[in-house]
């Protein structure tokens, strides 16, 4: 079982529905074109095409597993006492006084550039279940992180 945010279920809908729809009928389309052209054992076109549609298939499968399992988080349900999936983390980092901003999310949702990291990254399973004022260690690539954590709210 998967837990992720109404934004993300959808969001992750929406690309299904664009495989599915979009991206396989152009694979198909291609299929048929380079199919058309002739000889098959020494087609380029057609390989090329085969692949990518066996790519795409099993991107689509991917997905639909996921959605098979996932359960949207009932927000209402949620507390902001300590840092849990969906939670919105403020901390500072000890060793050189810098704060970070970081909403704790599924891995299909973790988006760095969005300021989302997954439960499952170093980062975010130190922070699960801890409270505000508590100074969690973090083994990184870097080293060792100090994190004190300042807020946890909930959007």
């Amino acid at each position: 079982m998967e837990y992720m945010s109404q934004e993300g279920y959808d969001k992750l809908v929406a690309e299904l529905h664009e495989l599915e729809t979009v991206e396989l009928a152009r694979v198909k389309d291609a299929i048929a074109e380079a199919r058309d052209k002739g000889d098959l054992s020494e087609n380029y076109e057609y390989h090329a095409a085969k692949r990518e549609q066996g790519r795409l298939l099993g991107r689509i499968r991917f997905k639909q597993r996921v959605l098979a399992h996932a359960r949207v988080m009932d927000m209402s349900r949620l507390d902001g006492e300590t840092v849990q999936l969906l939670s919105n983390v403020t901390m500072t980092n000890l060793k050189n006084n810098s704060q970070m901003h970081y909403t704790i999310a599924s891995p299909h949702e973790a988006n760095l550039r969005e300021g989302k990291i997954s439960l499952k990254s170093p980062i975010g399973e130190a922070l699960m279940g801890k409270h505000v004022g508590d100074v969690v260690e973090v083994n990184v690539p870097a080293g060792i992180l100090q994190l004190r954590i300042d807020s946890i709210s909930l959007e």
